[in-house]
């Protein structure tokens, strides 16, 4: 079969052929794998930078895509053996049934990006009806997917805040109520946080950006006097796009009911993955495939990968390899 086989760590992967993945018990089964987004995780994997890196080697890389079953089914699926392939290998009891009116691409695309938002707003942020959510770093895929479930979720009010203009307005077409410009300079950004902050009292921050940005919010919902009674606010971390650390004095997290956590792989409880699996995933693959919910790709075929994998998206776009 042909696949994407990384050779090396730090190496691009090859399109060659690759010996077929035979299923290693009865609770495995083969997919005919019909597309898989290239995501942040999997170049980390491939680069021997991440702590989850490829131990043997040649590897069919990808972990996770869209294909259809022996009995007909097309279905999303996490991957025993490497995605980016004719041909991979899934657990039988592991896998999501796709509506038929939602395309391979967007349904490759969706499950990482629903990690990064549905499961921030869900679990870490326990969203709840009403609330003002504000999404830092918002123009990204994962950022615009947040926009529209806080949306979905019952918000009162959505803010985002990001640095490219025109990713920003479209952000208003998908339930971004303030948009505020990460171009300007400090204090007019901490002027318009103030100013939103004492007119709706945020809820919910979602941070796709960490450093500078986060520096500035904090300062934003920050008491001013003894007499203050702060609102309760809890910020999640989800991305670090603009630095790893902050500063943090003693001093911010005194002088406000400000709650900091972080959401990622390592957050999420059992039972929180299972329910992810069985019962978001279902939801936000049908929202998709009704039009209710919107992720945008571009796509190249699995002969490029070496292409694909070096590839800069669009601002907003996710990279899908179609098999």
């Amino acid at each position: 079969m042909k696949a994407a086989v990384l050779h090396q760590l730090g190496n691009l992967p090859e399109y060659e052929d690759f010996e077929e993945p035979v299923p290693a018990n009865t609770d495995e089964i083969l997919i005919n794998v019909k597309a898989s987004a290239i995501k942040n995780l999997d170049k980390g994997r491939a680069s021997g930078k991440h702590y989850a890196s490829y131990k043997h080697l040649p590897v069919v890389v990808g972990i996770d895509g869209v294909g259809v079953l022996q009995n007909g089914q097309r279905v999303y699926a996490q991957g025993i053996t490497g995605m980016f392939a004719e041909k991979a290998v899934i657990n039988k009891n592991n896998y999501v049934v796709l509506p038929d009116n939602i395309d391979d691409a967007t349904a490759a695309a969706l499950p990482n990006a629903v990690l990064g938002a549905g499961m921030a707003l869900l679990y870490r942020a326990q969203i709840k009806k009403d609330e003002v959510v504000l999404i830092n770093g918002a123009t990204g895929v994962t950022g615009k997917l947040a926009v529209q479930l806080a949306k979905y979720y019952g918000a009162s009010k959505i803010a985002v805040t990001g640095r490219n203009s025109e990713q920003l307005e479209q952000l208003r077409s998908l339930g971004a109520d303030i948009i505020i410009s990460l171009k300007q300079d400090d204090e007019n950004i901490i002027q318009q946080i103030k100013a939103l902050n004492a007119s709706t009292p945020v809820d919910i921050v979602i941070d796709y950006l960490w450093g500078k940005p986060v520096e500035l919010i904090l300062k934003s919902l920050m008491g001013g006097s003894v007499n203050h009674i702060s609102h309760r606010v809890r910020l999640v971390t989800v991305g670090s796009m603009a630095g790893e650390h902050i500063n943090l004095e003693s001093g911010t997290l005194r002088s406000a009911a400000i709650e900091i956590s972080g959401s990622g792989l390592g957050s999420i409880s059992k039972e929180q993955w299972h329910e992810y699996r069985v019962k978001v995933l279902p939801e936000m693959f049908q929202l998709a495939a009704d039009g209710k919910l919107i992720i945008e790709t571009e796509t190249e075929p699995l002969s490029n990968i070496k292409q694909a994998w070096q590839k800069e998206a669009a601002p907003g776009k996710r990279i899908v390899v179609m098999v």
